[in-house]
C-alpha cells in the first residue's frame, strides 16, 4: 500500500517543482523585458537630448554669419598683403629636423600609406604639405561634375560610409574591416568628415590624398560641415594649429573653404541608388542640381562680405572662374534642401526648423522623387543613429553614420553600407571603444553625459525660464503643474524634448504634485563666480559661439587672447548681440579669468572660469 501511494505524491511535488521553476522563469522574463525596455527608453531619450542641443547649436552657428561680415567690417587690423601661391609655398621651409611623411607629387600608395602609419603615432604632417595637398585637392575636384554617376559594373561592391566628424579611429576601423580604397574596393564618404572630433584634418588628408591617388574610385559629398560658418572653428582651428603655421592660419581656412566649396553633392549609383548628405525636399531638381558651378554656393546664407574680404586677406592660386555672380536663390535652396534636410515619417514637406535650414520630407515626397527620375533608394546621413543606421519611408530611405560614440562613448554605434550589383544594402556595424570587452560602457554614463548638457542649456536660459515660470505662477507660490512647466520648458528652450519624462531627472515635485519650479537650478552652479551676473548668464548661453569668434579674432592663430583682444571681442560681441555691459565690467571679467596673469587668456582659461559644474560631481 505504501508504494501505490508514495509513486503519485512525488509525482506530485515534481509537477509543482515544475510549475515553480516555470513561474520563476516567466518572472526573470518580464523583469529582463522590463528591465531592457527601460534602458532602451533611456538610451532614445538620451539620444534625443543629445540632438536636439547639437541642432540648437547649429542653428546659433548659423546666426553668426552675420556677425562674422559685422566683424569684418569693424576690425581694420585684418589685413595683410596679398601673395600667391608659390610665394606662400616658399616661406614655409621644411627644416631637416622633420621626420615625418615628406610628400611628392603626384601621390602613391605608398604616400597614403606614409599618412595612416603617421597619423597612427599621432605624428604630423609638415604645413608646406598640407597646402600642396589642399592645392592638388581643388584643381582635381573642380575637374568633377556635381553629381557623380557609378556603376557596380566594374567591381564586386561599393562602400558606402556616412558621417565621421573628426574620428580618426573611426576611420581607421572602416580600413581595418573593409580594406582600403583602391581600384576594386571604391568608397563613397557621404559628407561631414570634420567638425565635432579631434583630427579633422588627419582625415581631411587621407581622404584628399586617396581621393589624388584614386579620382575614379573614391567619391566625397559634400555636408553640411564642410562650411566655412558650420565648422566649430575653435576645434578645426586647433587641427589647423597642428599642422601649419600660425601666421597664416586664416590663409589655410580660406583655402580649405574653397576646396570645401568644389566638393560634389551627390552621387548616384547604377542610376538607381541616390546618395546624397542631408535629404530632398518637394521642389529637388536633380537635373538643375547637375548644372550650376556649385563653388558659387558656399554658405547656409549670404556671407559674400566675409568671403570677400577672405579673399582679399590672401589670393592662393589663380582663379578662372568669374566671381562676379552671386548665386541665385534656386541654386541656394537647392543646396541648402540637399544638405540639411531630414526624412519623417508623416506625409508632405515641411521647413525644418529645429535645424534652421532645410526641410523635413515625407514619404510621398520620396516616391515622388524615385518616380521622376526612376530611382529605388535614397542613401543618406546627417542624423546620428543608436546603431548606426536607420531604415525609413518602407525601405527606400536609408540612414548611415559612420561616428560611432559621437556623442559621448556607448552613445552609438558606428556602421557603413556594402552595396553589390543587385542594390541590396548589407550593413557591418561596429563600435570603437577603448574599455575592455568585460567593462564596456554603461547607460548611466551617457545618460548622465546627457542630463549634464541638458542642465548646462537650461542654466544659460535662467532667467527667461523664470520669466516663463512666473508667467505662469499667478499666485506666486513657486510651483506649477506639469503641464505648465513642461509647456514654459519648450517655450523657452525649443528642444522638442519629452519634457514630462524626463521631469524627474531635472526638478522636484512637492506634496501636492506640482513642480518646484526653482529646483531645476538646484544641482547647478558657477565655478568661480564673478560679480556681473548678467555677464556670466550672457557667457554660458553664447558659449559655443564665443569660442567660435575667439578663434575668428586670434590674429596669429595662436591660442592666446590679449587682454585688449578680449575687450574688443566683448564689446563687438555685445553691440552684436544687444547686450548692455560698461568697459570696467568687461576689464573685471578679463582680470577675473587671466588666472595666471600673464596678461593673456587661453580658451582653458576663459571656458573654465565659467564652467558650469555639478554639485555633486564635486563631491566625487
Amino acid at each position: 500500500m505504501g508504494c501505490k501511494t508514495s509513486v503519485p505524491c512525488n509525482a506530485t511535488k515534481k509537477s509543482e517543482r515544475c510549475k515553480c521553476l516555470l513561474r520563476a522563469a516567466l518572472l526573470i522574463q518580464r523583469w529582463y523585458r522590463a528591465t531592457m525596455a527601460r534602458i532602451e527608453m533611456r538610451r532614445r531619450y538620451c539620444l534625443n537630448i543629445f540632438q536636439s542641443i547639437e541642432y540648437a547649436d547649429e542653428q546659433a552657428q548659423l546666426q553668426l554669419s552675420n556677425f562674422f561680415t559685422f566683424m569684418m567690417d569693424h576690425d581694420l587690423e585684418m589685413t595683410e598683403s596679398n601673395f600667391s601661391l608659390a610665394e606662400f609655398e616658399r616661406r614655409i621651409d621644411v627644416p631637416d629636423s622633420y621626420y615625418g611623411p615628406r610628400l611628392k607629387f603626384p601621390l602613391t600608395v605608398a604616400d597614403a600609406n606614409a599618412l595612416l602609419d603617421a597619423f597612427k603615432k599621432e605624428e604630423l604632417l609638415h604645413a608646406r604639405y598640407v597646402l600642396q595637398l589642399l592645392h592638388e585637392t581643388r584643381r582635381v575636384l573642380k575637374e568633377m561634375p556635381n553629381i557623380t554617376y557609378l556603376s557596380t559594373s566594374y567591381s564586386k561592391e561599393i562602400t558606402v560610409c556616412g558621417d565621421l566628424h573628426g574620428k580618426l579611429d573611426d576611420l581607421l576601423m572602416i580600413f581595418y574591416k573593409n580594406g582600403l580604397p583602391s581600384e576594386k574596393n571604391p568608397y563613397v564618404f557621404n559628407g561631414d568628415f570634420v567638425d565635432r572630433g579631434d583630427n579633422s584634418m588627419e582625415i581631411l588628408i587621407i581622404l584628399f590624398a586617396f581621393l589624388l591617388i584614386y579620382p575614379n574610385d573614391l567619391h566625397l559629398n559634400r555636408g553640411n560641415h564642410e562650411d566655412y560658418i558650420m565648422n566649430d572653428l575653435p576645434k578645426i582651428g586647433s587641427d589647423f594649429k597642428k599642422f601649419i603655421l600660425q601666421v597664416h592660419g586664416k590663409v589655410i581656412l580660406y583655402l580649405l573653404e574653397d576646396v570645401f566649396s568644389w566638393l560634389p553633392l551627390a552621387t548616384v549609383v547604377d542610376s538607381k541608388v541616390l546618395i546624397l548628405h542631408g535629404g530632398i525636399s518637394d521642389t529637388t531638381d536633380l537635373d538643375f542640381l547637375n548644372l550650376f558651378e556649385r563653388s558659387k554656393v558656399r554658405e547656409h546664407v549670404h556671407v559674400g562680405l566675409l568671403l570677400s574680404s577672405l579673399k582679399n586677406l590672401a589670393a592662393v592660386g589663380p582663379h578662372e572662374e568669374d566671381s562676379s555672380r552671386d548665386p541665385t536663390q534656386k541654386e541656394w535652396q537647392q543646396t541648402l534642401d540637399i544638405l540639411w534636410s531630414d526624412p519623417r515619417n508623416q506625409r508632405g514637406c515641411i521647413p525644418n526648423k529645429l535645424r534652421g535650414g532645410g526641410c523635413y520630407f515625407g514619404p510621398d515626397i520620396t516616391a515622388k522623387l524615385f518616380e521622376r527620375y526612376n530611382l529605388k533608394m535614397l542613401i543618406r546621413s546627417h542624423e546620428c543613429k543608436q546603431d548606426g543606421y536607420e531604415i525609413g519611408h518602407g525601405g527606400k530611405v536609408i540612414t548611415i553614420f559612420s561616428a560611432s560614440n559621437y556623442y559621448e562613448d556607448g552613445s552609438n554605434r558606428g556602421a557603413y553600407i556594402k552595396l553589390n550589383p543587385d542594390l541590396i544594402p548589407r550593413f557591418i556595424q561596429y563600435q570603437v571603444t577603448f574599455h575592455s570587452a568585460h567593462s564596456p560602457p554603461r547607460i548611466n554614463t551617457v545618460e548622465g553625459a546627457a542630463l549634464k548638457a541638458l542642465r548646462e542649456k537650461i542654466y544659460a536660459n535662467k532667467t527667461e525660464l523664470m520669466e516663463a515660470f512666473m508667467s505662469k505662477d499667478l499666485t506666486g507660490a513657486g510651483k506649477l503643474s506639469v503641464s505648465d512647466w513642461a509647456e514654459a520648458m519648450e517655450s523657452v528652450l525649443q528642444l522638442e524634448l519629452p519634457w514630462r519624462t524626463l521631469r524627474a531627472q531635472l526638478a522636484r515635485l512637492s506634496a501636492d504634485g506640482r513642480i518646484e519650479y526653482t529646483s531645476c537650478f538646484y544641482d547647478l552652479e558657477i565655478e568661480k563666480p564673478v560679480e556681473e551676473p548678467s555677464l556670466v548668464e550672457t557667457l554660458c548661453k553664447y558659449r559655443k559661439d564665443l569660442e567660435m569668434i575667439f578663434n575668428f579674432i586670434d590674429k596669429d592663430q595662436s591660442g592666446l587672447i590679449s587682454l585688449e583682444e578680449f575687450h574688443h571681442t566683448w564689446r563687438l560681441f555685445c553691440a552684436h548681440m544687444g547686450v548692455e555691459t560698461d568697459d570696467e565690467a568687461i576689464i573685471k571679467l578679463a582680470n577675473t579669468i587671466d588666472y595666471n596673469k600673464d596678461g593673456y587668456i587661453d580658451f582653458s582659461e576663459f571656458l573654465g572660469a565659467f564652467h558650469v559644474v555639478h554639485r555633486l560631481d564635486k563631491g566625487k
